[in-house]
């Protein structure tokens, strides 16, 4: 039971990067990108090519990152040059990432069983059973990029990022370039999908071309169930929660499974979890007016 824990906190904490750079977007930016799926599998191929053929897991992981951020930045100059529409954007990326990704893997699974990752490497310097050091590893990187978020939404750059979600027309009059906004918004969302696919693809020990399907829908369910449970009344309340949310979706497909759900159903089971979020305030209107038309009838 211990370890079943210890692997369902791990892969929560090692997905929380992708589902903070969903937030990012999703939220903050209020931008629909589906370049996720796409830059997910990006850094997981990047990483796992560059160890495969004997690099450093450090350096294969910042490649990884730098990729997600070019990635970002493609889906960004297509919105914001050619004026193609946030969704049409992210899929046109999502689409030739994964060629690209292809590319990069050479082949369609990249193995890396017996390379040095930096799991093992963290591992090497850890007095504990390994199964705790990518678990450790993932919690030291997330609270780091919690705080390096939270202190950068908090600077001038990250409150125009803000403002420009809230209200684009607004913060353009003040004099701000809401196209550098959203291209630094997407580069960092997306750099930040990358680094967490680079980590899953070493934990993991292998990467392929479909890692990082359905990434955009994970992520989302993660964010909102973070913000159902915990709340979203400050930006680190906020960013906090989609970390926990990111926990408890995997939690959740770790109950599901010991129930005996088929591991082929948990894309069916995302869906139905984004779609129940999404639909609970209509549902509860619907009630509302309900008893409203109830309470009307008793009193005539």
């Amino acid at each position: 039971m211990l370890y079943a824990l210890a692997g369902t906190l791990e892969q929560g904490l090692l997905f929380a990067l992708m589902v903070l750079g969903v937030y990012l977007t999703f939220r903050v930016l209020d931008y629909a990108d589906l370049t996720v799926d796409g830059s997910f599998t990006t850094g997981g191929a990047i990483a796992a090519s560059i160890i495969f053929a004997g690099g450093s897991p450090w350096l294969a992981t910042a490649a990884a990152v730098v990729g997600g951020l070019f990635a970002g930045m493609f889906t960004g100059l297509l919105h914001t040059v050619f004026k193609i529409t946030p969704l049409l954007s992210g899929i046109l990326t999502m689409t030739a990432l994964y060629s690209v990704n292809l590319r990069i893997l050479g082949r369609a699974n990249v193995p890396l069983l017996r390379a040095d990752t930096v799991i093992t490497k963290f591992n090497s310097w850890l007095p504990l059973d390994s199964i705790y050091g990518a678990t450790l590893l993932g919690l030291l990187i997330v609270v780091l990029v919690v705080a390096g978020l939270y202190l950068f939404l908090k600077t001038e750059v990250g409150l125009a990022l803000q403002a420009t979600g809230d209200n684009e027309q607004m913060i353009r009059a003040q004099g701000v370039n809401t196209n550098h906004m959203k291209l630094l918004g997407l580069a960092i969302s997306n750099g930040l999908v990358a680094f967490s696919g680079a980590l899953v693809a070493q934990n993991q020990q292998f990467a392929d071309a479909g890692m990082g399907i359905g990434m955009i829908v994970a992520g989302l369910a993660s964010v909102i169930i973070g913000e159902a449970i915990f709340g979203r009344r400050t930006i680190l309340q906020q960013i906090i929660a989609v970390v926990c949310g990111s926990v408890i979706y995997r939690a959740v497909l770790a109950l599901v499974l010991r129930l005996g759900l088929a591991p082929t159903d948990f894309k069916l089971l995302t869906a139905l979890i984004v779609v129940a979020a999404l639909a609970s305030p209509q549902v509860r209107n619907w009630l509302g007016k309900g008893r409203t038309a109830e309470r009307s009838g008793l009193d005539a």
